[in-house]
């Protein structure tokens, strides 16, 4: 996604021979951080890694990627990460409608939590509501689940299921459902902060937003 105007290029040509340009869905990524972030992409269900996986997207500047009809997969921000990101990272979580089908999006931090990321449908219908994370989530972070750079200042907000690795944090084992996984001290705490994001993994209700024919503009430090 963020490489130079150069490989920027060729990411758009590669995208031509996937699928029409004129239908796909355009995923414009902008950086408002004051450092540079490396968005890292995901693909799921097959489809095409957008941006070559990973690249560099330094302050103020920003690029266009086109995914083809049915596309799914995540965009991770990270200081360097390539392929999704290593956690603790900020996702954004996307599903694209084909024909007249919705699309699902979503910010999550069930994979932890490292910079303020908002996703803005446009030009769709529908709720199409407004997803992110823009609170600085590192300032309230709680010690156990801190990562600190050398200095140590908060870097990072390691999920509890990263942290601890225990089935209630990560829903799994006898807490792999919606009904026995529930909340927790540590879950709330993002959801707090940041209300329309995933805080774990069975926050469907007030987390999964849609839209129809609608493009999206992810936003690194929306505030």
């Amino acid at each position: 996604m963020h490489r130079v105007i150069a490989e920027t290029s060729l990411f758009l040509l590669l995208l031509f021979s996937l699928g029409n340009l004129a239908s796909a869905t355009m995923f414009t990524i902008e950086n408002r951080c004051s450092y540079t972030v490396w968005p890292g992409t995901l693909a799921g269900n097959g489809a095409a890694v957008l941006g070559d996986g990973g690249f560099p997207l330094p302050t103020g500047t920003s690029v266009r990627l086109a995914a083809p009809a049915g596309w799914s997969g995540r965009c991770a921000g990270g200081m360097k990460c390539t392929g999704g990101g290593v956690p603790p990272v900020t996702l954004a979580e996307f599903t694209i409608g084909t024909g007249s089908a919705q699309d699902f999006y979503d910010v999550s931090l069930v994979d932890g939590y490292n910079v303020a990321m908002g996703v803005r449908a446009t030009g769709g219908t529908g709720n199409c509501q407004y997803a992110g994370c823009v609170t600085d989530l590192n300032g309230k972070c709680p010690t156990e689940l801190q990562v600190t750079a050398e200095g140590g200042s908060i870097v990072a907000c390691k999920s509890a299921c990263a942290a601890f690795n225990a089935a209630e944090f990560c829903c799994t084992g006898e807490y792999s459902t919606p009904q026995t996984c529930k909340p927790t001290q540590y879950s709330e705490i993002f959801k707090s902060a940041c209300p329309s994001a995933y805080s774990y993994a069975y926050d469907d209700a007030t987390s999964t937003c849609t839209c129809s024919a609608s493009d999206y503009v992810i936003t690194f430090c929306p505030n």
